[in-house]
């Protein structure tokens, strides 16, 4: 088990690959499904809960669940099967006080999910992380998303993609310069 949840923490945070966390290629995205799949899969069917028991399970555990979906499944409803999983986690590690054992520069992933939620309680417990922690640029990012489910209650780059109606007002947005696209 350790040995997984290390693998997955070193291929995450390794110099190369921090690189492509925001700024991805397909090559990275299938490099991440063809190492990654099955653990994604056995994580969606409760096969790694006892990850939960340790601060880096956890931070494993978020990224399993959040980041390696958006990338292996990337322009596919797909990618969002688990997000509520990692909420779960997210949320579960912050109670337990998993966030304070976590180094500043990793924590990032563990609060990541609660950014992608779109339920405001989850997005005002983002922001509460990443002030508490002090970082700075997670936080305006934190800010911007809890921004967007208060303006429209979700986030209106999805509908397509979760086969949503768009509001006129959600298209508006989306047609706008200040329309974040994911």
């Amino acid at each position: 088990m350790n040995n997984t949840i290390n693998e997955v923490l070193d291929f995450w945070y390794s110099e190369e690959n921090s690189k492509k966390w925001f700024n991805s290629t397909s090559e990275f995205d299938a490099d991440i499904k063809q190492r990654f799949e099955n653990l994604w899969q056995d994580a969606a069917n409760n096969k790694l809960l006892a990850w939960e028991e340790s601060a880096n399970g956890c931070l494993a555990l978020c990224i399993v669940l959040d980041q390696f979906p958006l990338n292996m499944f990337r322009g596919e409803n797909k990618s969002f099967q688990t997000e509520q999983q990692s909420i779960q986690v997210a949320r579960s590690a912050i109670t337990n006080g998993f966030d304070d054992e976590i180094e500043k520069q990793k924590v990032s992933f563990l609060f990541m999910p609660l950014m992608h939620s779109e339920v405001m309680q989850d997005q005002d417990l983002c922001v509460a992380c990443f002030e508490k922690r002090e970082l700075e640029d997670n936080l305006r990012f934190a800010k911007h998303h809890r921004g967007i489910i208060e303006e429209f209650g979700r986030f209106p780059h999805r509908n397509e993609i979760l086969g949503r109606d768009s509001s006129d007002e959600e298209i508006a947005y989306l047609n706008s310069k200040r329309a974040f696209t994911g």
